[in-house]
């Protein structure tokens, strides 16, 4: 579908990748890795038609749609949350209204024998085809999925985009970019926003209902569920491997080995010659050979190692200052945004050195508390911020904030003060911008590098309470473990606002879990919150929560979340059935989709587009796949909660 050939791209004088190509088929599931910096973002860009390249070209055959994802977006307000996924509807509102006009004036006209009205009839029949064809008497019920996909009620539905936070926003914006079922698909780290619940529906509905995808993430699993093909860019070049991510990271450590070992071959070989060019340089007999060596080293390709990030980003906060034994304390706190309230009744206290977590869905009011703390929100209640406390925020959107005119090094020197900024280029090396990054302008850092350059600003100010609003989100698998490592050696007291169950676990040991407009204290670890549950993830206890009393006894804790023999074997009985009802499903879903897929081969030849009976037979089979997958839907999420441990 989409033919790259030879691109390159400059940055000031820097060649960020070259000589790349490559072909985006349909039903393509790509994996686009590399580091930091690499350019996967801007390969992105380029795919979407917002940036051109330096060189090279990019062949996209005619009226291919293409869909794109970005990192940060710029939200519009004045609308609903279900107008919003509505625009995604655009084209089939535009035809409705058409038909209702041409409707209209059938009614009214009287010259039924004209050349007119009969081309009128012909255009109205046309238009009516196309638009059964293209679902439009049922494309609420792909919006009402979507959106309750992602995790919206349907209370949502009707409330206003502006009362909800930047993550649910970006779930709106990927929610209309899935329903207009673009050519090709472009997402740059779509799970950021997302819960454990929103990318599960995610990957369903990649497998099942997008045409070709090319994501970049650093979610793992989520490249694994999703993808079958991994483009690596590194050192300036791709490769191109036709298989999942795990399976890439295998194959790429082996041929890695083999490169090392050529490598090494290669310069033993180098050494070998240049030590018999200079010994035998100056002897006439040997003067034939000396050449030999010489045009063999002039011809020789040198071998290049893949690279491997093995740079590590050094990071530990500065010692704290002794703050009062208790440094926020709420009071029966209460936030509402007209009628809409957000929580109630709030009442903790956080001891000096605790580490906490705040959990939940997004919206619920994690943001929003840690505003209040802040003092940047009004509030009903009292908070109170302890003696001698002083306070660093890392907000979600805190790299979004950053001079983009400014380059790395003014970003910093601009907030240093003292001595510190004597040390500003050893800084800027332990997070990885030495050297000539130093020097980049803003505007053109990748995610990952805009938010260690936004946790170096924090890094350099005096604080003892640490706040940090999903602070692994641009950040790769390695920084978010050295970002861990250094909030528990930090000796401040610490919130954490965070989905990531990995990054919590072993971190904090206070769970507050935000639901239903109430903030519940939980002692302990992620995992020991999570097993009061018994649930798998942090989405689930929530929900757990949210259907249970608070008066009522808590859960018992089951030890290592484990069921008893009986029990275990009653549930993996109960699992086998479900995964046939699975197997089913699918088959029906996979039957329906090729009966849909030759049908709109049929109509797609003259014979078969004049037929008007095959768009009703194709209006009938997609509905019967909407069907089929709400079916299908259902009973893969009855069996992830069946899933154990």
């Amino acid at each position: 579908m989409i033919s790259i050939d030879n691109l390159r791209v400059d940055f000031g004088g820097t060649n960020l990748f070259q000589d790349v190509s490559f072909i985006i088929n349909k039903r393509d599931r790509i994996a686009l890795v590399g580091k930091n910096g690499a350019g996967k973002t801007t390969m992105l860009r380029i795919l979407s038609g917002e940036q051109s390249p330096s060189g090279g070209t990019v062949a996209l055959p005619r009226n291919i749609t293409i869909g794109y994802l970005p990192q940060v977006m710029t939200h519009k307000d004045g609308r609903t949350v279900y107008q919003e996924a509505e625009l995604a509807f655009e084209h089939i509102r535009e035809m409705e209204e058409r038909l209702q006009q041409m409707n209209d004036e059938l009614a009214t006209r009287t010259d039924y024998e004209s050349e007119a009205y009969q081309t009128l009839i012909e255009d109205y029949t046309h238009l009516n085809e196309q638009y059964t064809m293209m679902g439009g008497s049922h494309y609420e019920a792909e919006i009402e999925r979507a959106l309750q996909g992602l995790g919206f009620k349907r209370s949502d539905f009707t409330r206003p985009t502006s009362e909800f936070s930047g993550g649910w926003r970006m779930r709106i914006e990927l929610a209309k970019l899935l329903l207009r079922h673009p050519d090709v698909l472009l997402l740059d780290e779509p799970t950021n926003h997302l819960d454990i619940e929103s990318i599960q529906w995610l990957e369903q509905f990649l497998a099942r209902s997008a045409n070709a995808v090319v994501l970049v993430s650093h979610d793992r699993a989520f490249l694994n569920a999703v993808t079958t093909r991994t483009i690596e860019l590194t050192c300036g070049r791709i490769h191109d491997y036709k298989m999942p991510y795990d399976e890439f990271m295998q194959l790429r450590k082996e041929r890695r080995e083999q490169q090392i070992r050529a490598y090494e071959n290669q310069q033993k070989e180098i050494a070998d010659a240049k030590q018999f060019i200079e010994r035998f340089r100056y002897k006439p007999t040997k003067a034939v050979q000396v050449q030999s060596r010489i045009k063999q080293l002039e011809k020789m390709v040198p071998i290049v190692i893949d690279e491997e990030d093995t740079s590590r980003l050094r990071l530990k906060f500065a010692p704290a200052t002794r703050s009062g034994n208790y440094p926020v304390v709420c009071e029966d706190v209460a936030k509402s945004f007209g009628s809409h309230n957000v929580f109630g009744n709030v009442n903790f206290t956080i001891n000096r050195g605790e580490k906490v977590a705040f959990v939940g869905r997004n919206g619920e009011g994690k943001t929003t508390l840690v505003r209040c703390i802040l003092g940047e929100l009004e509030f009903d209640g009292n908070i109170t911020i302890g003696h001698n406390v002083e306070t660093a925020y890392f907000a979600q959107h805190q790299a979004q904030l950053l001079d983009e005119n400014l380059t790395v090094f003014e970003t910093i020197d601009n907030v240093a003060t003292g001595d510190i900024r004597l040390k500003i280029r050893d800084i800027l090396g332990a997070f990885m911008f030495g050297g000539e990054a130093s020097d980049k302008q803003v505007r053109v850092l990748s995610g990952g590098e805009r938010s260690r350059l936004a946790m170096i600003k924090l890094l350099l100010q005096q604080m003892n309470l640490l706040i940090l609003d999903e602070p692994t989100n641009h950040l790769d698998m390695q920084s978010k473990d050295v970002l861990k490592e250094a909030i528990r050696d930090f000796d401040g007291t610490v919130i954490i606002v965070s989905h990531d169950r990995h990054f919590l676990d072993g971190l904090v040991t206070k769970v507050y879990e935000f639901g239903d407009g109430r903030v519940r204290e939980h002692l302990g670890g992620i995992y020991d919150f999570l097993a009061s549950k018994n649930a798998q993830n942090i989405n689930e206890a929530v929900a757990v929560s949210s259907s249970k009393d608070t008066r009522k006894e808590a859960p018992k804790q089951v030890s290592d979340s484990r069921l008893s023999y009986e029990a275990s074997k009653q549930l993996a009985k109960q699992r086998r059935k479900v995964e046939r009802v699975v197997e089913e499903n699918e088959k029906v879903v996979n039957e329906l989709e090729s009966a849909i897929a030759a049908m709109e081969a049929l109509m797609s030849t003259p014979e078969g587009g004049a037929d008007a009976s095959n768009y009703e037979r194709y209006a009938s089979l997609k509905k019967q796949l909407n069907e089929a997958m709400d079916v299908w839907e259902a009973s893969m999420q009855e069996l992830d909660n069946l899933s154990i441990n």
